[in-house]
């Protein structure tokens, strides 16, 4: 009878203990619609931070507010906090079970994707939201655009992409130029050092040339003072015969001096008829007419 007793006291203690969760859950659920009504309030008055905080304390008492979230992400992307908009998409698109609000939190995150300049996402989003939706015409003309801007993008980064090329050919090119011109200033400081080296060479040349006409011209100088030694010295002898000569003249015998003079007629009259010989040999020779 006891342990009936007790068994009763508990499950009257658990029914007790759930029906104050019940009551509890009921009340946050209740202050989380509240808290969406105010935060709805706010938007509509364009108080889109004070909206965003009404909606963020909503999911605090009711993290499964689908309609928080979805109002939330709203209220974020007004602000443009877009990717904390996103975030908040697509917690509406995995938690919803409704096509039409999935498929609007699709084409939000279109619209969020759009505004980044990211087409590609925005493009999948759009058809993500019609296939959810396919009668829903906007999502339909924006998935239009946002194809044309993903064409236009992927031109836009193929022309980067061969700019980028041209850029990095011109810049290999420029390197190469680079080279080549470092290579020739090598070659250029080399015929520099071999020019001054021949220069080195050929002012030892003409060092060595000077010394070597100083050596002639001290050689000439010896040759000459030599020569003119030896003049002097012939002429020294040539008056010492001279001299001797005259020496011996006098002392010759009258007849030694006889036989001197008439050796020296005996030449004198040689060599003038040497000359004669040589006159008549020049002159014309006239001859009487025969009349």
């Amino acid at each position: 009878m006891n342990i009936l007793k007790s068994l009763v006291i508990i499950l009257l203690l658990f029914q007790s203990i759930e029906i104050n969760a019940q009551i509890d859950t009921l009340k946050q659920k209740k202050e989380a619609r509240s808290l969406l009504r105010l935060g709805n309030e706010l938007y509509n008055k364009q108080k889109f931070d004070e909206a965003s905080i009404s909606y963020r304390k909503a999911l605090e008492k009711d993290g499964n507010y689908e309609k928080a979230t979805y109002n939330y992400g709203n209220s974020l992307y007004q602000n443009k906090s877009y990717k904390e908009a996103v975030s908040q998409y697509e917690l509406t698109t995995k938690g919803s079970n409704n096509k039409i609000t999935k498929a609007e939190a699709f084409h939000n995150i279109g619209n969020a994707m759009m505004e980044q300049k990211q087409y590609e996402k925005a493009v999948e989003s759009y058809k993500n939201s019609l296939r959810n939706n396919p009668n829903d015409d906007e999502t339909r003309y924006n998935l239009a655009v946002a194809q044309k801007e993903l064409k236009k993008q992927q031109q836009q980064q193929k022309n980067n992409n061969n700019q980028d090329k041209d850029q990095k050919d011109q810049n290999k090119d420029q390197k190469d130029q680079n080279k080549d011109q470092k290579d020739q200033n090598k070659d250029q400081k080399d015929q520099n050092k071999d020019q001054k080296d021949q220069n080195k060479d050929q002012k030892d040349q003409n060092k060595d040339q000077k010394d070597q006409n100083k050596d002639q011209k001290d050689q000439n100088k010896d040759q000459k003072d030599q020569n003119k030694d030896q003049k002097n010295q012939n002429k020294k002898k040539d008056k010492d015969n001279k001299k001797e000569s005259k020496s011996q003249i006098g002392k010759m015998t009258p007849e030694q001096m006889k036989q001197l003079l008439e050796s020296l007629n005996n030449e004198e009259k040689k060599t003038q008829k040497k000359m004669n010989i040589k006159k008549s040999k020049g002159q014309k020779v006239k001859q009487e007419k025969d009349w």
